[in-house]
């Protein structure tokens, strides 16, 4: 039962921060020059000085270090659907909230079946 609820945990971080670092690091600017190197580090000294980026970042990572733990001893055809499932859904609603387009009614529809296909499988595992 733990490892449900971790599923759930990372899942919502994936999910959450998507929408979060694509808002953060949408005013990066890309920088012009002949030097791939020189552009691979500014970008990354951009990216880390960048707590709108950096933040949702980590958090999304720390998501990746949790999945990785609790696939120890998650069964792995219970924890992917669960997982995907979750972080779509949060990633359709936050992108929501954060002004994104909102959903069109196929999307909701779509979602629904979602989560109504995951407790399915949920309630069969169970």
């Amino acid at each position: 039962m733990d490892e449900m609820v971790y599923l759930f945990l990372v899942g919502l971080l994936w999910g959450v921060t998507n929408p979060l670092i694509k808002k953060g690091s949408a005013g990066v600017s890309k920088f012009e020059g002949s030097n791939v190197f020189v552009r691979f580090f500014m970008d990354i000294k951009v990216f880390a000085t960048n707590w709108k980026c950096m933040i949702p970042f980590l958090l999304n990572q720390s998501g990746s270090v949790l999945y990785y733990f609790t696939l120890k001893s998650a069964n792995l055809t219970f924890a992917v659907p669960i997982t995907n499932s979750v972080a779509f859904l949060a990633t359709a609603v936050t992108g929501w909230c954060l002004g994104e387009s909102a959903p069109r009614p196929r999307t909701i529809l779509g979602s629904s079946l979602i989560v109504l296909g995951t407790a399915c499988y949920i309630l069969d595992k169970t």
